[in-house]
């Protein structure tokens, strides 16, 4: 068992077909017993992420509310959520001083830095498809999985 901590853009795999998606579900599986945690912030840009495909056309409206709909459910029972707090805002400063992020990814980093440090021994493996974040991790000695990379 292990646990995975996902940004949006590795989050956002779960529920809209995607490269990345099916090792995401592998991860994510019931039966795998992993546990995932995201931040709090993360329905608002998955939702965001899916209002956006709507306007576009790529999704019906019935299908974006049922990708939201499982959000909801996931959210409130499967997924362990850390907290947008003023540990995460510090972290996420010192993240935006030093490293190249925009600052929603220097908050979703930051938030899995808090994370790490409120499970003690166990470290989350950073989950996301964004290069510049996953080299930003890997500096913070975090374990990182691109869900697109190959294996």
């Amino acid at each position: 068992m292990s646990i995975y901590y996902l940004d949006t853009s590795a989050l956002v795999k779960l529920y809209v077909q995607e490269p990345g998606t099916d090792r995401l579900l592998g991860i994510a599986n019931d039966s795998v017993e992993n546990r995932i945690a995201v931040l709090a912030l993360s329905p608002v840009e998955i939702r965001s992420a899916i209002r956006r495909r709507q306007r576009a056309g790529d999704v019906t409206q019935d299908i974006a509310s049922l990708i939201l709909d499982a959000l909801q459910r996931h959210f409130e029972s499967r997924f362990i959520r850390q907290p947008l707090n003023d540990t995460v805002l510090d972290i996420a400063l010192e993240m935006v001083d030093r490293y190249a992020l925009r600052a929603y990814d220097a908050i979703q980093l930051a938030g899995c830095l808090a994370f790490k440090i409120t499970t003690g021994n166990e470290v989350p493996t950073f989950v996301c498809a964004d290069q510049q974040l996953l080299a930003a991790a890997r500096s913070e000695l975090l374990p990182v999985l691109d869900p697109c990379a190959e294996i």
